[in-house]
């Protein structure tokens, strides 16, 4: 019988200021030999490879992939080359200079889809309301395309701007997200109607931007919501599956547990109520001068959710 591993072989990583911050495993500060060594393959060969971005291929980021593909490194490699082509072929380079989403504040009346400040754990809080969507109305002033580009400019803003910040204040890595899709009024034909968008998205988040999900809460399930999941569940690992917490409308005591009232809006049980409405603010962290000042640059900010 083979002698256990060491619980880690790597350093903590930069910037903890907490004194009771604890690596989860497979995280910086927290890796096996095995873990330390597929980390380090997957670097050699993307730097051997021409890929290798010094910005964006920082270890933190280059675990997400080995954690998603539990540290099989052919696996990990595939997955990141897959990664790398993607974003070549969708142009995230352009996206993250140059995108702007002008009909955001009509889009905002029939999909809401935002970020609001942050949970008990640091992690920012992002906010989708399926079942405000008016799929006609929708189409009317965007694209499916201009929306999955409105997702990916929101991914980077995320990694390289809001994580960063909320990592700071609370003195540890944050590098997950904490969702609330919130179901209230959805029908199954509205559904049926975005549900290649909602795919793809899906599909993003999971394939380009793996091991953001934190805690993911879907509220206000309806009635026929068995037939929507048994769609939506398609489409995600199992790993994913086990983190996604459905809730009817009795959801607010649960959520409260993970958000603090002031940084939930009222519509969902907490004290926000941001000028103009919470879903056009953006509000959190990230938007205090004296923090934005020195996080790492972000992507313009004409149409920031």
């Amino acid at each position: 019988m083979s002698a256990p591993e060491p619980a880690s072989v790597s350093p903590m990583p930069e910037g903890v200021t907490d004194p009771n911050y604890r690596p989860p495993p497979g995280y910086l500060g927290n890796l096996t030999i095995t873990q330390q060594h597929c980390l380090d393959k997957i670097k050699n060969y993307l730097k051997e490879s021409g890929l290798f971005d010094e910005e964006r291929h920082d270890d933190a980021t280059l675990l997400r992939f080995c954690r998603a593909r539990k540290f099989d490194f052919e696996a990990t490699k595939t997955m990141i080359v897959a990664a790398e082509n993607w974003r070549k072929e969708f142009g995230v380079d352009d996206i993250v200079k140059n995108f702007d989403f002008k009909e955001k504040a009509e889009v905002d009346k029939y999909y809401p889809q935002f970020y609001h400040k942050v949970d008990k754990d640091g992690r920012p809080v992002y906010i989708e309301q399926l079942g405000k969507l008016d799929i006609k109305a929708l189409y009317a002033v965007t694209t499916q395309e201009r929306q999955l580009k409105r997702l990916v400019w929101e991914y980077e803003k995320s990694l390289r701007t809001r994580v960063p910040i909320c990592s700071r204040l609370v003195g540890h890595p944050v590098s997950t997200f904490c969702t609330i899709l919130d179901l209230g009024g959805v029908s199954l034909s509205n559904f049926y109607r975005v549900k290649d968008y909602v795919s793809a998205a899906s599909s993003i988040g999971q394939d380009r931007y793996p091991e953001t999900m934190g805690k993911f809460y879907i509220i206000n399930a309806p009635w026929a919501f068995t037939a929507i999941w048994s769609v939506v569940k398609g489409w995600l690992d199992p790993v994913t599956v086990q983190k996604i917490q459905i809730l009817g409308g009795s959801y607010q005591s649960e959520l409260l547990k993970q958000i603090e009232p002031q940084n939930l809006p009222k519509i969902f049980g907490g004290e926000c109520e941001c000028p103009g409405g919470c879903s056009m603010s953006d509000a959190g962290p990230w938007n205090d001068p004296s923090l934005t000042a020195t996080a790492a640059p972000a992507a313009p900010a004409p149409a920031a959710t």
